[in-house]
Parts: C-alpha cells; structure tokens; sequence
C-alpha cells in the first residue's frame, strides 16, 4: 500500500480517486481504512477533526465507509455511523457547517469534549478487531496484496 499513499499524499481529490480506482476491492478497502484510522487514532481531537474532514467532502465519507463495509466489521461501523450522527446534530443544532471543525473545538466546547471523548475511547477499544479482521482477510486474498517479482 505503501506506493499506493506516495501517489496520493497531498495531491488533489480527482488524482486520489483516479490512483484509488485502480485497486482491487480489497485494495480500496483497506487504503481508505488506513487513511482514516492513520488520521484518527492519535487523539480524540485528531478523530473529531479528521471525522468532520472526510464529512465535509462529497464523496469521501461515503467511500471511506464503503471501504470499512468491505470487512465485514460492525462494530467500528456502527461507531463511525454514531459519531456521525451525533456531530450532525450538534452542528445542525448550531448551525455550523463539517468544514468549520478545527482541533480547538474541544477545548472550547466541553459538551462536545465529553462525546468525543467518550466516541474516541470506543474507537480505540474497537480498532484493535477491525485491525485483526482486515489482517485475517489479507491473509486469505494474499493475491491481492502481496506481489511476488522474479
């Protein structure tokens, strides 16, 4: 994968899509994966800002699940589906738009401190399975993943 993110580090969406789209399923499951958890798993602030990140780009969110769908996984689908959730509605609450989320939100706000807080502590209990389930299925389809070269 490792050449796959050198082609899309820092370039724009439709170059990302393009390389992305050339993957095999198991391939764009797994990127989109480590895209969001490689942003995410570091702090809770990292996940509400990375998670409102892919949300306020059309498209993105509906990949990056795609991609978590892929595995089978629903424990840290379900998670992600309630983070969203609850940040849908705290924004329509005050009326703020996904591309306003900054990493000082949380310390601004208390009330959204304690959800994400309490959102990235589950994220963390749960990414250890998704990371052993989507290891089991690259074992499995190693022909996939793994290229052998004379």
């Amino acid at each position: 994968m490792e050449p796959t993110f050198m082609q899309i580090r820092g370039k724009s969406p439709a170059v990302k899509a393009e390389v992305i789209s050339q993957l095999t399923g198991g391939q764009q499951a797994l990127c989109m994966f480590r895209v969001m958890y490689g942003h995410s798993y570091k702090s809770a602030a990292e996940y509400y800002a990375w998670i409102s990140y892919m949300l306020s780009i059309p498209g993105y969110w509906d990949r990056m699940m795609e991609g978590v769908r892929f595995f089978d996984e629903s424990g840290i689908v379900a998670l992600l589906e309630e983070t969203r959730g609850q940040l849908e509605a705290r924004n329509s609450r005050l009326k703020v738009n996904w591309g306003d989320a900054t990493l000082m939100d949380l310390e601004r706000d208390d009330e959204l401190m304690q959800m994400i807080k309490s959102l990235f502590d589950r994220f963390e209990q749960v990414a250890p399975m998704t990371h052993s389930i989507i290891a089991k299925y690259i074992r499995s389809h190693p022909e996939e993943f793994v290229l052998l070269a004379d």
